[in-house]
């Protein structure tokens, strides 16, 4: 679909390399360190469950303080329209990521505000990955496991080849298990737009070892992607 001018933050095309995108972020200079490290998108979680929430406060510093070509994207769980735009507006939010059953509507709805959207598919639960079809709105249809505790960030690898038929429909972001030694197969063999990556590269629970952030994003980024 396409966006108007006034979008905050274009999506690059065309690309050689995949983006990256580094969520659960909860501290100024970890997100600062990730984007010196090649970060494409940094990932802020907004679900109180989640050992990566942040505050608004918390995340506004974060999002502010971000070179304005990295946007923040902010992570919602079965939020409502008007929770997510109150977020959006005082956190200086550039993508909103739907990370649980949220409607077509919603997707829609916050499309029409000139913002990037991603809404997560699962293998393990509905939405399958074989709704992105509903999901005419989405900027990106991110795949991801789906099962644990958690929504997203449960450190569990899956059969990424289920994600095929995915990249070939809809603008794919990879998620779900990525680690610094699983990234580059994956990439390789299911040539997604992006990847995501939380506890992959951490070293505590919203901390990020940048040393990992490095070479995870190195392996991502050594594969050359189909024109």
């Amino acid at each position: 679909m396409t966006k108007s001018p006034a979008q905050k933050w274009q999506i690059p095309y065309p690309r050689q390399n995949v983006l990256v995108k580094i969520c659960g972020l909860t501290l100024v200079d970890n997100a600062l360190d990730c984007v010196k490290a090649g970060a494409d998108i940094i990932g802020l979680v907004f679900f109180e469950k989640s050992p990566r929430n942040v505050s608004t406060a918390q995340a506004r510093e974060i999002s502010r303080a971000l070179p304005k070509e990295v946007p923040a994207c902010g992570v919602f769980v079965n939020e409502t329209f008007d929770a997510i735009m109150q977020i959006v507006s005082d956190c200086d939010l550039d993508i909103v990521q739907l990370h649980g059953s949220e409607s077509p509507e919603l997707a829609k709805r916050l499309s029409a505000q000139n913002l990037v959207v991603t809404k997560a598919f699962f293998a393990a639960r509905p939405p399958g990955l074989c709704d992105t079809e509903n999901y005419d709105d989405a900027d990106f249809c991110l795949a991801e496991y789906g099962k644990g505790i958690l929504p997203g960030g449960n450190a569990e690898t899956w059969d990424y080849d289920q994600a095929l038929d995915m990249a070939k429909k809809v603008r794919l972001m990879l998620a779900g298990g990525l680690t610094c030694e699983n990234v580059a197969d994956a990439v390789s063999r299911i040539h997604p737009y992006a990847v995501d990556v939380s506890s992959g590269v951490e070293k505590a629970k919203g901390i990020k070892d940048i040393s990992k952030v490095k070479e995870f994003i190195r392996a991502a980024k050594s594969i050359r992607l189909r024109p």
